[in-house]
């Protein structure tokens, strides 16, 4: 058998008794990785939190150099400690930090990008029967300045590792035990999927699904590396994320996703001429703020209504650098709606299957909830709704689309395929 990669987050590594936990649930997995066993985690619980708080206590915008030293540290309590862990189960185990396991990054501080794994030091445990432990969201630049990798990632190094190392599947760790046709807190009939495609994964963890960082499921899709989301807690088998080709699809929609963390802002009456979309949107670029949904609409008078959504973090900003090119445009004002969401259906299916957009839109209509702006891709459709509301919808689209697991309906489609 490969190569194995596991990775245990914050969550799984809370406490000690967690993280002997994990040392049992990797001294399982050693029995049946001959080949060698990989394994990458996070800071316990909520350390880089922690760390974060403490350094903004000194400094109000810290250094991003000094920031990576200190956050690096909370990966590196928790390799020595699942180490230790598994010393005490009787196994050979040695911890290794991102500059050790031969992570090198671009140039970059707090959000750095991996560049290469120099996998020669891993090889050489692994070779000696020993399960090595890297730290994850870190890695060292040439010329060996240490670097943090950002959000998610920890589930980005041990996908890139997986693919380094040519490991069958990277198996993720956490506290859901799979990938859910949306939010079971939310619409109580979500039911865990057993397996969904890089697109439609990278989709939803773009629209705000939460179990997967959007550059880990990018990392896996560039090296084919499957990927086993799975709890920590239990030993059920939980969702496998792999190429499309190989998917068995016999729905159009996969998955039904909101992100309530949107706002909306609109330039109202712009002179109708060339240039004037790419002198907003190229100021808000220059600021780093992401644009998302955009809605062009024509009025009298030769002028144009320009609504597009933003992060509410970067609302303000947003606001401001749209008064200003307002006022330079010569458009007659701005205004903004704090109080928006995003409801999003994401599914490989939809490819082919004419009628989707409006049977989504026609079960929101029945319900009564207006739409206020649509975008679409070639597999997701999401619209703008009050955020009020975006439960509500959240459970009507997944009534109307998605089938109950093991239903009569969907026992007999997959009958026909």
């Amino acid at each position: 058998m490969p190569i194995l990669v596991q990775k245990f987050g914050g969550s799984s590594m809370a406490d000690v008794a967690c993280i002997q936990n994990v040392a049992r649930r990797v001294a399982a997995s050693k029995k049946d990785s001959p080949q060698g066993l990989v394994v990458v985690v996070s800071a316990m619980g909520k350390t880089t939190d922690k760390l974060v708080g403490m350094a903004r206590e000194i400094a109000s915008q810290p250094h991003g150099r000094e920031m990576d030293m200190l956050l690096a540290t909370g990966e590196q309590v928790s390799i020595a400690l699942l180490c230790m862990a598994l010393h005490e189960l009787g196994l050979k185990a040695v911890s290794m930090t991102g500059a050790q396991a031969g992570i090198i990054t671009e140039n970059r501080h707090n959000k750095a990008k991996i560049i290469n794994i120099d996998t020669e030091a891993i090889q050489k445990h692994l070779a000696e029967d020993c399960i090595v432990v890297v730290a994850g969201f870190q890695g060292v630049t040439p010329d060996q300045q240490i670097t943090t990798l950002g959000r998610g990632g920890s589930d980005t190094t041990a996908v890139a590792l997986a693919g380094a190392l040519d490991a069958a599947v990277c198996e993720i760790y956490t506290d859901v035990d799979g990938v859910y046709t949306t939010d079971p807190n939310v619409v109580p009939e979500a039911h865990k999927l057993a397996e969904i495609s890089y697109e439609e994964m990278l989709e939803l963890a773009h629209l705000g699904a939460k179990v997967l960082h959007p550059r880990s499921v990018e990392c896996a899709k560039k090296y084919g590396t499957m990927v086993h989301v799975r709890s920590s807690f239990n030993t059920n088998e939980g969702t496998y994320v792999k190429p499309m080709k190989d998917l068995e699809i016999h729905r159009p929609v996969t998955g039904v996703t909101a992100d309530a963390k949107q706002a909306k802002v609109a330039i109202r009456h712009v002179p109708d001429r060339p240039g004037v979309a790419a002198q907003l949107f190229g100021a808000l670029a220059e600021k780093a703020i992401s644009v998302d949904m955009i809605i062009q609409s024509v009025q009298e008078n030769l002028t144009n209504d320009i609504a597009f959504t933003v992060h509410e973090d970067d609302l303000t900003q947003a606001i401001a650098i749209t008064q200003q090119v307002a006022e330079k445009l010569g458009a007659r004002d701005v205004v903004y709606d704090q109080d928006v969401a995003k409801v999003s259906i994401v599914g490989v299916g939809m490819i082919g299957t004419p009628g989707i957009a409006a049977e989504m839109f026609e079960a929101l209509s029945h319900a009564r909830i207006n739409i206020q702006m649509i975008s679409t891709s070639e597999i997701k459709i999401s619209c703008v709704v009050a955020r009020s509301e975006v439960k509500q919808a959240m459970q009507v689209i997944h009534n109307h689309f998605v089938l109950p697991e093991g239903s009569a309906a969907e026992n007999e489609e997959l009958a026909l395929l």
